[in-house]
């Protein structure tokens, strides 16, 4: 995986950098935690030879990759419909690494946090790359979905490519490290979206 990001960012630049951060959307196993730290790096004057591209390129570069891919799933979520759109992901989402339930666990986000959701979900590993679907799937307007979705994209881009280009050859720190942070942030998602629920059974019952 390291040598194939490596070779893609080497050969193709900025276009390299685009097309990665894009189909690292379509395929949640594609690290964007290592893609970016990656091409940061490669704007990192600390490494041998000098930077060999721009920062600034670099960062918009992923971003224009993030957005575009964000897109190839709010339209399926838009025209497919939920019921459908869940039995295609039991069928044949595990060559994509999602299922069902990943889209109910984003449309459950989705509905709790309103249209800040996507916002937010842009920087939540496991709800990154899926959030996407709710937002279609609740004809939320394109306008409003593509203003979120880039800043929200911004905030992750710009962090992981500024950490590569501060870290120089060590920009695989950052996959190291912010793998179990994302685990934790995750977990943590997971426990008070269960508790939320244990507390509306509750009132339930006591009425």
């Amino acid at each position: 995986m390291l040598e194939w990001i490596t070779n893609t960012i080497n050969y193709f630049g900025y276009w390299g950098i685009a097309l990665l951060m894009f189909l690292e959307n379509l395929f949640p196993p594609i690290p964007s935690e290592l893609i970016m730290p990656l091409a940061g790096f490669t704007a990192s004057p600390y490494q041998p030879g000098g930077a060999k591209l721009n920062i600034i390129g670099v960062f918009f570069a992923g971003l224009l990759g993030s957005v575009l891919g964000a897109l190839i799933w709010y339209y399926p979520g838009k025209f497919l419909g939920e019921t459908r759109l869940k039995r295609w992901a039991d069928k044949y989402g595990k060559w994509l690494g999602i299922s069902s339930k990943d889209i109910t666990k984003a449309k459950e986000w989705f509905n709790r946090q309103g249209r800040t959701a996507v916002l937010i979900g842009r920087l939540v590993p496991g709800i990154r790359t899926l959030i996407s679907v709710p937002a279609g799937m609740s004809n939320m307007p394109l306008l409003p979905f593509l203003v979120y979705t880039t800043f929200g994209s911004a905030a992750w881009v710009g962090l992981l490519t500024y950490s590569g280009y501060i870290l120089g050859s060590q920009y695989e720190l950052v996959d190291k490290y912010l793998a179990p942070v994302s685990k934790i942030v995750l977990g943590g998602l997971v426990l008070a979206f269960v508790f939320w629920i244990f507390k509306r059974q509750l009132r339930r019952t006591r009425r």
